[in-house]
């Protein structure tokens, strides 16, 4: 598995509400596979979850029960899913949101979900914390990223996330001169208070720990 923070699979769910817990579904997935910072690879899937969405979900998302209507199941997305992300390291903006249903949706095939993840919303809480606030949508506009405005589709999401990722990255780098930055800097960054992040970062730089 790449250790490297610029060589990992970001990827995003569109859900029928917000807890598999609750019996919510998968209704898309969509992910970028990113390698040293640049896109590889894209997939996309629609997955009928069984039952009719509400209207609130169709209007969120713009996705349709007649879209999911022909749609293969989650059952049939994600083995394909699984080889996707294999020995890749995963994003996701709230990652908590994510990571919870793709362990729900593995587990209905006896899969178990063990790559690790990283929240680039907890990181954008340490990296920007300036920001108006920490939605996708916002940190877009903040850090001035090329965006159509289209969110709350899930391949757009994916890709919206992997080049706030980047920027982060580079962010980093520019302000603390941490040449590499591990995919593990990252995850205890988004474990790191917000006032001590500054010396954190440093302290990684001048340990030679991460890089």
């Amino acid at each position: 598995m790449a250790s490297s923070a610029d060589t990992v699979v970001v990827l995003d769910f569109e859900t029928t509400g917000l807890s598999p817990d609750h019996g919510d579904r998968a209704i898309e997935i969509g992910a970028v596979k990113m390698v040293n910072g640049v896109i590889v690879d894209r997939f996309q899937q629609l997955m009928n979850p069984g039952r009719k969405i509400s209207f609130f979900i169709e209007n969120y998302t713009g996705i349709t029960n007649g879209m999911l209507q022909d749609a293969p199941t989650c059952e049939e997305v994600m083995p394909d899913f699984a080889v996707f992300i294999q020995d890749f390291n995963l994003v996701a903006h709230n990652a908590s949101f994510d990571a919870r249903f793709l362990r729900s949706e593995f587990n209905r095939i006896h899969r178990q979900q063990n790559e690790p993840f990283a929240c680039s919303m907890l990181a954008a809480r340490r990296i920007y914390p300036d920001a108006p606030n920490h939605k996708l949508s916002t940190l877009v506009e903040y850090r001035q990223l090329p965006s159509d405005g289209n969110f709350h589709r899930a391949l757009a999401d994916a890709e919206m996330t992997a080049l706030l990722w980047n920027a982060m990255l580079d962010d980093i780098q520019t302000r603390y001169g941490i040449e590499h930055i591990s995919f593990q800097l990252i995850q205890e960054l988004t474990r790191t208070v917000k006032n001590a992040v500054p010396k954190y970062l440093s302290r990684a730089k001048q340990h030679r720990k991460y890089s």
